[in-house]
């Protein structure tokens, strides 16, 4: 048994859409979400709907990807059940004023992935693009049990230089990067690993950007170069469109990392020549540049870790560096760590298992 609380009305939405696992780690498709009178087995109503006025059935029937839409008001207890009726949480009591029930919710999702990875609601992951000989097209996908694919070719352009972040709970995208010239360009990938068609012209062509998930279902691009540096970012809505170009969003740089972090927000840190990072809230507005956060260097990676912080490594500057920075669930930057490890850049990063 787990403990809940409640949130307050008018109408609080849990994470939208949300999505549960089961026991396994799998998708709870079909899975019931009971919700009632607090301390007692009577039903209580939830909505589908902010306004209040289209009630979700009791219990509410999860999807085939085992999520759902709910809106509440007042209090309440709840609990989670398999399609079959066997119990995967369910609550015990009621914490008046504390609003612990989203972030526990957020955190039986967020637990599953990196937040950083390839988005909220999946358990599997793609590599994709690079360079040979040439720029390349192609992808590998990666089961939920880390066995990696063969190529799968011809899936877009070919180009390295690019970006990807996870979107709409169990999706994809691959965007911008560089071939003969600089890419204004984005490749979805649906929830069984396809990739679609290139949709060109979504903002300025460029590469060496980077990308994270945050908002629970959205993406962000952010940064890069062409000639000149870039103060730029594109946002990703839970449909995978992207919206055009926002700039002076901070310092303008390339070669930087970002990550998710605090359940639903993102970071952009570091690039060439900077120690500068920039928040991002839960609502895609990027905040102005915080500096001096360690170690100037470019070429790093970053990854989300424990549920709902992020992490810095490695990268560049005058020599190669093994040194790493912490980012708390509230994206503060910790001073570096330095000694973890071969010295390199180039890399990436994502987060794996559950524990």
């Amino acid at each position: 048994m787990r403990d809940l609380a409640y949130i307050s009305s008018p109408y609080f939405p849990l994470p939208t859409p949300l999505q549960f696992f089961d026991l396994n780690g799998q998708p709870a498709a079909g899975g019931k979400l009971y919700t009632y009178a607090p301390g007692t087995q009577n039903p209580q109503t939830t909505y589908q709907d902010a306004a209040g006025t289209i009630p979700n059935t009791n219990p509410v029937i999860l999807d085939s990807a085992g999520r759902c839409v709910v809106w509440m008001a007042g209090q309440y207890d709840m609990a989670l059940t398999n399609a079959a009726g066997t119990t995967i949480w369910s609550t015990n009591r009621v914490i008046n004023g504390d609003p612990a029930i989203y972030s526990l919710l957020v955190n039986q999702v967020s637990q599953l992935v990196s937040l950083f990875g390839l988005g909220l609601g999946t358990q599997k992951a793609i590599f994709g693009y690079g360079y040979t000989s040439g720029a390349v097209s192609m992808t590998n996908l990666v089961s939920n049990t880390g066995v990696v694919a063969s190529d799968t070719t011809g899936v877009g352009t070919a180009r390295y230089g690019l970006a990807a972040a996870g979107y709409g709970g169990d999706k994809a995208i691959f965007g911008y990067g560089a071939a003969a010239g600089n890419l204004s360009m984005t490749n979805l990938v649906s929830n069984t690993g396809v990739v679609a068609t290139d949709t060109t012209g979504v903002g300025t062509a460029r590469n060496a950007l980077a990308a994270a998930g945050y908002g629970g279902d959205k993406a962000i691009f952010g940064y890069g170069t062409i000639i000149v540096n870039l103060s730029m970012t594109n946002l990703v809505s839970n449909t995978g469109v992207v919206a055009t170009d926002t700039t002076g969003v901070g310092t303008a740089r390339y070669g930087l990392a970002a990550a998710g972090y605090g359940g639903d927000k993102a970071i952009f840190g570091f690039g060439v020549n900077t120690n500068v990072t920039n928040l991002v809230s839960n609502t895609g507005v990027v905040a102005t540049d915080t500096t001096g956060v360690g170690t100037a260097r470019w070429g790093l990676a970053a990854a989300g870790y424990g549920s709902d912080k992020a992490i810095f490594g490695y990268g560049v500057a005058a020599g190669n560096l093994s040194m790493t920075n912490l980012v708390s669930n509230t994206g503060v930057v910790a001073t570096d760590t330095t000694g973890v490890g071969t010295a390199r850049h180039g890399l990436a990063a994502a987060g794996y298992s559950l524990t």
